[in-house]
């Protein structure tokens, strides 16, 4: 029953990641402050979920009860800290890209 609960969580997990991704990208009309607040609100709910995971990877199994991993070495939670370190450059370098271009399309008059 513990194995099922880990996969359950982890595909929990990576739906929360991708909702989180596809938000901070992908809103149409909204301007990038805005994106930025409500990227970094679904941030924290996926955080919670993948640290929510994380207890679950962390707990003994029946075929090794002694056995305990540290949360921050768990699967989702790595999993999630990669997201947000790959989220923020990209948020990062997207927000440079077209400040510059509406800083170039300025300067040429349109």
């Amino acid at each position: 029953m513990l194995e099922l609960a880990k996969a359950v969580s982890f595909l929990v997990c990576i739906l929360a990641l991708y909702w989180a991704a596809i938000s901070a990208f992908f809103v149409p009309g909204a301007q990038w402050e805005e994106r930025l607040w409500v990227a970094v609100f679904k941030l924290l709910v996926t955080a919670a979920i993948c640290f929510y995971s994380g207890m679950v990877f962390s707990w003994p199994s029946r075929s090794n009860p002694t056995a305990f991993q540290r949360l921050t070495a768990t699967l989702p939670v790595r999993l999630f800290f990669w997201a947000v370190g790959g989220i923020a450059v990209l948020f990062t370098l997207s927000w440079y890209l077209a400040e510059s271009e509406a800083q170039a399309l300025s300067m040429r008059g349109f």
